[in-house]
């Protein structure tokens, strides 16, 4: 389970950057963007990976663990937001290339970054990150996976060719933990003389 659970958050997070479409996100590029089916297609693939990250957290620690609480209120607060950066950014797109209006795309500022979303929002990726950090330092097979999660808000601002990179990075780490995971449940499945050398 756990390792069908690294490998769908690796995959989801590798799609999301590399299908999002890039542009400056005003006239009718942004239209374009934000009318693209790829706008929602990529951006329901970070929602589902953000949803199995905190079930693969909570699948190995326990509810009460810092790592498992910091996650799910993390994952809690970063959903509102992608939802509405999703449906509602390409409900804007789609009317504004019906009406041709690209002006009708400002509202795209207030959407994202008016007060009470952006605080959830970072703050969300902030307490991500911490829960990636305190799962990695028991877990140490996942710590490039939680250095992905650390540079999750921090890639927000780089260029595209940047955020690809950072998506492969997540799905590397995610092959990683799989992998060890994996490895760890073949040792355990082992019959005692084979473990014991008998």
């Amino acid at each position: 389970m756990r390792t069908a659970l690294y490998l769908f958050v690796g995959v989801m997070f590798a799609a999301y950057p590399v299908l999002r479409p890039y542009s400056d996100e005003v006239g009718s590029a942004g239209v374009d963007a934000f009318a693209s089916s790829n706008w929602v297609l990529a951006h329901t693939f970070a929602m589902l990976g953000f949803i199995a990250l905190g079930l693969l957290v909570l699948y190995t620690g326990r509810r009460s663990d810092v790592a498992v609480v910091t996650t799910w209120i993390g994952v809690g607060l970063v959903l509102p937001y992608y939802g509405a950066e999703t449906f509602a950014l390409h409900a804007l797109g789609v009317e504004a290339a019906q009406t041709s209006n690209p002006g009708l795309i400002e509202l795209a500022d207030p959407i994202r970054y008016s007060l009470v979303q952006s605080v959830m929002f970072g703050l969300g990726l902030v307490l991500i990150a911490v829960g990636l950090v305190v799962f990695a330092l028991r877990n140490r097979y996942a710590m490039v996976l939680a250095a992905g999660f650390v540079l999750f808000l921090p890639q927000f601002y780089t260029p595209p060719a940047v955020r690809i990179v950072h998506g492969l990075l997540i799905a590397v780490g995610a092959i990683l933990a799989a992998r060890s995971v994996a490895g760890r449940s073949v040792d355990s499945a082992q019959p005692i003389s084979t473990i014991t050398g008998a």
